[in-house]
């Protein structure tokens, strides 16, 4: 009876991991210089802006609304597997992190001549980097990561505690984060405290997650005005 209720349980868990999978609806826009009025993140109805609205929260070291932990269940599968890659989580939720946060992570968004959208930020030790199409579209399949955009991860440090992120001083140049260093493959790892630095890898969704989404997101920067916006779609594998 016993050994029936836990494979019961299970069952129950895996379909319900893609029951409550639902559409992700994407609305962000974040002044990358630093201004604040505008930036927002709405997320399947959730809107959340500034953070005047959803404070971040020192005992928690999360957003007072809990938009960082609910957004997670878009992220995940109900085994922890990812069907978002960490760096754009990370990424959308600029608009109701402390304005601090910006600096602190080293956040950079730049437009390439052939119309390449790249965000570059580092947080808590590990540098990401989420790279658009030459149109701005950041596409997801059910392979992952649609080519030509990329997105990519490198652990260059550590944090302690409530501390500021210590990075190794290969992936530095004059106290600041260097991306030209961090992504180059020649920039070898190391130890910085007791932590060893590591080398770019994919950070792409979990091919084991019990669902993957499709659809695209459109980036676009204008005078410091990243948005972001589309709608992907739940599928079981």
């Amino acid at each position: 009876m016993i050994r029936r209720s836990v494979i019961f349980f299970a069952l129950v868990m895996l379909v319900g991991s893609f029951a409550f999978a639902q559409d992700l609806k994407i609305d962000f826009q974040y002044n990358v210089s630093g201004a604040t009025a505008g930036n927002h993140l709405t997320y399947s109805g959730h809107r959340l802006v500034g953070v005047t609205d959803d404070i971040f929260d020192a005992v928690s070291g999360a957003s007072k609304q809990k938009s960082t932990a609910l957004i997670t269940y878009y992220q995940t599968d109900v085994l922890g597997k990812a069907a978002l890659p960490a760096g754009l989580r990370g990424l959308l939720l600029y608009p109701v992190a402390p304005p601090a946060t910006r600096t602190e992570d080293f956040l950079t968004v730049s437009k390439a001549a052939n119309g390449v959208i790249t965000a570059q930020y580092v947080h808590r030790g590990t540098a990401y980097g989420i790279i658009t199409d030459n149109t701005g579209k950041f596409t997801f399949d059910r392979n992952g990561i649609a080519a030509p955009a990329r997105s990519v991860q490198r652990i260059i440090g550590y944090i302690q505690g409530a501390g500021p992120q210590v990075l190794h001083g290969d992936f530095l140049s004059s106290g600041r984060a260097d991306y030209a260093k961090i992504w180059n493959a020649a920039t070898a790892g190391g130890t910085v405290g007791s932590v060893k630095t590591g080398a770019q890898t994919n950070d792409f969704p979990d091919a084991a997650s019990l669902f993957y989404y499709t659809g695209v997101l459109q980036f676009t920067l204008d005078q410091n005005i990243l948005k972001i916006a589309g709608t992907l779609k739940p599928n079981k594998r």
